[in-house]
């Protein structure tokens, strides 16, 4: 029972965030920071005990979704350092709530790995720092079109306290690039170096496709922002495409396999 109510407490604390941030956006600053920190080191916690708990790495559709927002919500307490943006952290905190029971709700069959080596262990952090970089650049992305669409129609109030856009559009844009460059990473090895990370030759596979696709889609995304001034509704549909093939490269493909198949591999 004891350990159930700790696996919880990162969605409570996650749950207590969102309402705060929803009631509070701008009042109470270092409250809603203390409360995402503990919600942090407490969600961290448990993804720790998950997939390392029984002596071997657990890695699975529910992990993976589990360990992308937490990534995610800890680049953007690095990130609020910087630039404070209520508006997106109450949106992301009720997702996060959710990722972090994941594991309890669709425990699904993980795959299980003994002590895996340097390359694969340096693989799925890659994978997985892109997997969360691309998910807090959809969150800016619905920000950002939320403002603009209140802004056209006069309704921009306290409850958008933004940056101008123009700074919004901007970091954006950094938080694409970023993942772009993990994403390169997490492909080319998986392209080049399949034999010493994953200890087979490479075969196409649905999570290759997609993982290459993902990659073009953002490449095109980069260079019609550098080339044509890509930007708004154009920018934000070519980066849910991306994040949607970069979401069925593993998290989809492991979601029919554990969950709809109830297999392993």
């Amino acid at each position: 029972m004891l350990d159930i109510l700790l696996q919880l407490l990162p969605a409570a604390l996650y749950a207590i965030l969102g309402v705060t941030c929803w009631r509070n956006p701008n009042s109470r600053p270092k409250l809603i920071l203390a409360l995402l920190g503990l919600a942090l080191v407490a969600h961290g916690w448990v993804l720790r005990e998950t997939m390392f708990g029984a002596g071997s790495l657990h890695f699975g559709f529910s992990v993976a979704l589990s360990l992308t927002l937490w990534l995610a919500m800890l680049i953007y307490c690095l990130e609020s350092m910087l630039t404070p943006l209520q508006s997106l952290l109450k949106r992301a905190a009720p997702i996060a709530a959710i990722a972090s029971i994941l594991p309890i709700l669709l425990p699904g069959h993980p795959q299980t790995f003994g002590f895996p080596a340097w390359a694969f262990r340096a693989h799925i952090t890659v994978a997985m720092l892109a997997y969360s970089l691309a998910t807090l650049a959809v969150f800016h992305a619905i920000l950002l079109a939320t403002a603009e669409h209140n802004l056209h129609r006069a309704k921009l109030g306290k409850d958008f306290d933004l940056p101008p856009l123009l700074v919004l559009d901007n970091l954006l844009f950094r938080l694409i690039q970023a993942a772009f460059v993990f994403l390169t990473l997490t492909v080319g090895s998986g392209l080049f170096f399949s034999e010493e990370i994953f200890g087979k030759p490479l075969t196409l596979t649905h999570k290759s496709i997609f993982g290459v696709a993902s990659w073009v889609l953002f490449a095109l995304l980069l260079g019609g922002r550098k080339f044509l001034g890509w930007r708004g509704k154009t920018a934000t549909r070519w980066l849910l495409a991306g994040f949607a093939s970069l979401l069925l490269a593993y998290a989809g493909t492991r979601f029919v396999l554990e969950i709809i198949l109830g297999r392993t591999v």
